[in-house]
């Protein structure tokens, strides 16, 4: 016992030298370099040998975060107004090319550290196309922001922004700060100017009242903040959050750093030490002398001279098309696109002809300047060379099916780390567009409603038993049922699972479908098959005849799931009630009454007691009467089903179904 009390102190001394951050209590923590910190990083994000966290790497279109690992009570008590808070940090942002940056840095706190759902870009890691701007995603951010986005309406391309949940700024201002209170004109800084930056951030609990300030690092705070904003966070945040850091990149190789963080809870962000804070790495070669900035550019243009600008056009043209071609593609070169065809087709990939963005990338309409053949070009960032020559050999194999309700894989092209998927173009766009609209599109009266369903009963039918291979599609749902010029439904987006397998990150994992749609067994084993596309299809059948997305949100806020409300409608008698308000009663009731019925049985929890897509396309034709639903059968909630199987709908489905897809969408197995 003598000898514990005489260890005891050395040990406490020892394990606290060991902590890489001087936290004294659980409501402030400050970091002076981050050397051996306890961080949560995701994509991009590391901390550097030197103690720097570097958020984004310089690779393009992607994205990087890093988060304190535990969440802060916000609150005092549950229902509580937030409290107040402060943070500050260092910061610094490298770019390869003067004056120019893709994109910026962006201090949030946010009910959950995963925003894999998010897009990199103008995104900034935060968001993506269908959740920007949703109260149900409960995110405060103050971004500092490189890039000048019309679509967000920002002011410039160097500014400081206050943002609730996306990326549309409550109150911005140019970069800057005002000077001391002799001085207190506004000094103009540059984001990108490579500098350490200093950076404040104070909520005001009582008054609820934001404010941000910026300043040189070697400056003290300023007295007046660069941007003061109104906004009652306690309309925002939840009880408990995460805190911590967003970035990403777009076309241009930026890298962001945090190099000190400090934060607290009803007290000043404690001091960060700046005289021991990293310093920010060079990029490019070192200074030259005033003799080698001289001669330099003289020996260069002599250099272009001689060469001559025929060769340095041919040299440019061909880089701009360079393409990735290896021995093995020659067999398959019906199937492979030109790129030059492809950049040509889509006026350089101009944003003008941008379709949509999600997980896989970006797709881009397009008219092959030979043919004037419209098509459809994904842009799937692959930087694994890993089974790509099986991928590529499965991407051809799909390319031969052939069916009126399946959109048609023309073919592939390869470059650099990304590769390019070219597929039919389908005018009207998806499905889902149509059901869960907001503007002027008309609504789908139901016989149109149920030629699309047969259409697409059709499509996974002969995917599952009659081409040559099994083709398990992996994600059933409205967003991915496009509409053709006649408004015929063709089933999408699959032919991805091998790239998907080849490119994961190994440190990653992820679950394949969409939430709402997903079988009970495929979210307890992760294993794909004909029954949960089954399952898959019913719950689409739910979602076309009631016009309701597969997750709903009661007035409590309370989640449920689409199949469970149909079934309790079903148990009462009142099944016609759920069909679709907008159809006015205009639809067949026997029809509806089917494909209501089809879509319960479908939707089984037990793989076993679902009909094959054989069947499915019997009952859809009036060749066989679907059988009889009895209450034993149909006695089950789906909800507590799924939450027994590790899946938590309240966390998952915070965002609209169709944004949760978070894995690969398709398989092949062999032939039967």
């Amino acid at each position: 016992m003598k000898i514990f009390h005489f260890l005891l102190p050395i040990l406490l001394y020892h394990g606290f030298q060991f902590v890489a951050f001087s936290a004294a209590a659980d409501d402030h923590f400050v970091f002076s370099g981050f050397q051996g910190a306890n961080l949560s990083l995701d994509g991009t994000a590391t901390v550097t040998q030197e103690g720097l966290l570097e958020l984004t790497n310089g690779a393009v279109q992607l994205k990087g975060h890093a988060f304190f690992p535990v969440p802060f009570r916000l609150r005092r008590w549950p229902g509580g107004a937030v409290q107040s808070f402060s943070t500050s940090f260092a910061f610094g942002i490298l770019t390869t090319y003067p004056n120019l940056s893709c994109h910026g840095i962006a201090f949030v706190i946010a009910p959950s550290k995963d925003f894999s759902t998010a897009l990199a870009a103008q995104y900034m890691g935060l968001a993506n196309i269908d959740n920007n701007g949703n109260a149900s995603n409960h995110i405060f951010a103050a971004e500092l922001d490189t890039m000048q986005n019309i679509e967000f309406e920002d002011i410039d391309n160097n500014h400081v922004g206050v943002n609730i949940n996306g990326l549309r700024s409550v109150q911005s201002h140019a970069a800057g700060y005002y000077g001391t209170s002799e001085n207190n004109s506004f000094q103009s800084m540059s984001l990108i100017s490579g500098d350490v930056m200093r950076a404040w951030l104070d909520y005001d609990g009582e008054l609820a009242r934001i404010d941000v300030t910026i300043a040189p690092i070697q400056m003290s705070k300023p007295a007046r903040p660069l941007v003061s904003a109104t906004y009652n966070l306690s309309d925002v945040l939840m009880e408990q959050a995460y805190i911590g850091f967003s970035s990403a990149t777009g076309p241009i190789n930026s890298r962001h750093y945090i190099l000190g963080w400090s934060f607290g809870i009803n007290r000043p962000a404690p001091a960060i030490d700046i005289a021991n804070l990293p310093k920010l790495p060079r990029l490019g070669s070192k200074p030259r002398s005033k003799v080698q900035e001289i001669l330099t550019p003289v020996a260069v243009a002599a250099f272009l001279l001689a060469l001559g600008m025929g060769v340095v056009l041919l040299v440019r043209k061909r880089l701009r098309y360079a393409e990735l071609r290896e021995d093995w593609e020659v067999q398959f070169g019906p199937h492979r696109f030109c790129y030059k065809d492809l950049f040509h087709a889509t006026d350089g990939f101009d944003d003008r002809h941008l379709l949509g963005a999600g997980g896989f990338g970006r797709v881009y309409r397009g008219v092959l300047p030979t043919s004037r053949l419209e098509v459809a070009v994904k842009r799937v960032s692959h930087e694994s060379r890993q089974g790509m020559k099986e991928f590529v050999a499965e991407v051809v194999s799909i390319g031969h099916i052939r069916h009126r309700n399946l959109v048609q894989l023309l073919g592939y092209c390869r470059r650099k780390g990304e590769l390019l998927l070219v597929y039919s173009y389908m005018p009207n766009g998806s499905l889902d567009k149509y059901l869960h609209y907001e503007g002027q599109k008309p609504v789908l009266n139901w016989e149109h409603r149920f030629q699309i369903i047969k259409g697409i009963a059709s499509g996974l039918l002969y995917l599952h038993d009659k081409w040559e291979k099994i083709v398990i599609h992996r994600d059933i749902k409205a967003s991915n049922v496009l509409l053709d010029e006649e408004m015929n439904g063709r089933l999408g987006d699959f032919g991805l699972s091998r790239l998907y397998d080849h490119g994961t990150d190994p440190q990653t994992t992820h679950m394949v479908g969409t939430m709402g749609y997903m079988a009970p067994e495929l979210v307890r084993t992760g294993k794909a098959s004909p029954p949960t596309d089954v399952f898959a299809f019913g719950t689409f059948l739910l979602e076309v005849t009631c016009g309701l997305r597969p997750i709903r949100e009661d007035s409590q806020g309370d989640q449920f799931l689409l199949v469970d409300w149909a079934l309790e409608h079903w148990h009462g008698g009142t099944l016609l009630k759920t069909v679709d308000p907008r159809l006015q009663g205009d639809y067949d009731v026997d029809e509806v009454s089917l494909v209501l019925k089809l879509g319960l049985l479908c939707s089984h929890p037990y793989n076993n007691a679902r009909p094959r897509m054989q069947h499915v396309m019997e009952y859809l034709d009036g060749d066989m009467p679907i059988p009889e639903l009895a209450p034993a059968h149909l006695s089950f909630n789906m909800m507590a089903l799924l939450k027994n199987k590790g899946f938590d709908p309240h966390i998952m489905a915070s965002a609209p179904s169709s944004v949760v897809s978070i894995g690969a969408i398709s398989d092949l197995s062999g032939g039967r």
